[in-house]
């Protein structure tokens, strides 16, 4: 993967992997990795089954379908969010086509629509596409939002827009403005766009797709990092936008750019996650290149926090995957609990993108500080068709909410596909350990 811009990451290995496509993108591979070992696929240890219509191996307890495939394999989709809306639908949304990073000039590169599908049965079936927003600029990952008491939905993200945006400029692709757009009538229609300029640093400039929290107090917590890909290897600073008056003032903490949180010796940390504890106490779970995620921990309803430090939870350089259970005080972590190699290089890093083969979850019961062992849930069961190990591996970027005990999942699968998974909280105990796959 190169280290040059956000075009070689998101769009350059598409493009380049899918002039080498295979005839089927659905062929189930003979073996696969998981936890460093090798089984074939018709021969897997008794706790797991092969979905041979999904493309994956699972614990039993899963129910799992493809409700969307790319409108083109080639250019892929992305980022996927959903939530439950203040009545009662599942409202899932994803940006369908190219990434905005690698999108070019105005005029150039329009090459994405944000889509949506509703559910009014609890996911047994989906309306949609739908494009939610029919706008001229592309999109990033939508990151849903409803205030406590409120009927009003959110829809937070980076937003490139033409004229506040300069992908061209060397090393800032990833950089550009964020804001909001909101919905009065369950996610049907929405808002135009509200930039947030932060009081410390208007002119912020970064990328935010990682979901957001709202405090006790009423404050809104929403993660962002901006990148320098002019950096060899590329510089990344994680910051919290926060608010206390409802979105319309906002603060950039630590500090103003470049003054953001890393992980020292890999001059990193990207793509982080506030989550609320209750009682002025918020939880903040980041993704840095060490083979961990990292947290960080504020005790005065997200003013102040300690500096990040290593949570035990493995995982490559990919985002972290944080969501409370329904009891409100146990966290879960999904994470991929294999990391080989530890670099800031991405271009030096290749075995990140094997290592996003797999899902583990872990939970915790005191705000992230200790976690219980890794159980498995699913991984990769196709053979490479893009010749792209960015793609062809890729169970990251995965989205839950919790409804009536059940966790509903929506991973992006090789970036070509929605796969919508159901379990159930009181079945999570059930889900094998590594000791499944060592006996």
């Amino acid at each position: 993967m190169s280290h040059k811009t956000l075009i070689t990451i998101y769009c350059l290995l598409v493009f380049l992997g899918s002039a080498h496509m295979k005839e089927s993108p659905n062929t189930i591979a003979e073996s696969i990795v998981i936890q460093d070992r090798d089984f074939k696929t018709d021969a897997l240890p008794r706790s797991l089954k092969l979905d041979r219509e999904l493309g994956i191996v699972l614990a039993p307890y899963l129910e799992a379908e493809i409700i969307h495939r790319a409108r083109d394999a080639k250019r892929g989709l992305y980022e996927i969010r959903g939530t439950v809306t203040p009545k009662g639908d599942y409202l899932v949304m994803f940006p369908d086509g190219g990434h905005y990073g690698g999108a070019g000039k105005r005029g150039e590169g329009k090459v994405n629509d944000m889509l949506a599908y509703r559910s009014s049965n609890k996911g047994k079936t989906w309306e949609g596409p739908t494009v939610a927003f029919d706008i001229d600029y592309n999109q990033h990952g939508f990151i849903p939002f409803i205030p406590k008491g409120s009927e009003r939905i959110y829809a937070f993200g980076t937003q490139p827009i033409w004229d506040m945006y300069e992908p061209e400029t060397h090393g800032l692709s990833e950089n550009a403005p964020i804001g909001y757009r909101y919905s009065d009538d369950d996610g049907h229609t929405w808002s135009e766009v509200r930039i947030i300029r932060p009081k410390n640093d208007p002119e912020f400039r970064g990328m935010s797709v990682m979901r957001m929290t709202e405090t006790d107090s009423g404050a809104w917590l929403l993660g962002s990092h901006e990148a320098d890909w002019s950096y060899k290897p590329i510089m990344t600073r994680q910051y919290l936008l926060r608010s206390e008056d409802q979105g319309q003032t906002w603060e950039l903490l630590p500090g103003q750019r470049h003054g953001g949180w890393y992980a020292k010796g890999f001059n990193r940390m990207d793509e982080g996650r506030p989550i609320n504890l209750g009682n002025g106490n918020i939880f903040f779970m980041t993704r840095t290149a060490t083979g961990y995620l990292w947290g960080s921990w504020s005790e005065d309803d997200g003013k102040s926090w300690t500096y990040p430090k290593p949570t035990p939870l493995v995982h490559p350089d990919a985002p972290p995957m944080l969501f409370t259970l329904s009891d409100g005080k146990t966290l879960i972590a999904f994470h991929h609990n294999r990391s080989k190699i530890q670099t800031a290089d991405l271009a030096g890093n290749r075995s990140q993108h094997y290592d996003r083969s797999e899902i583990w979850f872990a939970t915790s019961g005191d705000g992230g500080r200790n976690w219980s062992e890794p159980q498995f849930v699913f991984a990769t069961a196709l053979e490479p068709f893009f010749d792209n190990i960015w793609r062809d591996y890729n169970t990251s970027y995965i989205d839950a909410f919790i409804d009536d005990g059940v966790i509903n999942i929506f991973c992006p699968h090789r970036w070509e596909r929605v796969v919508f998974l159901q379990l159930r909280e009181v079945d999570l105990d059930k889900f094998p350990t590594r000791k499944a796959f060592l006996d």
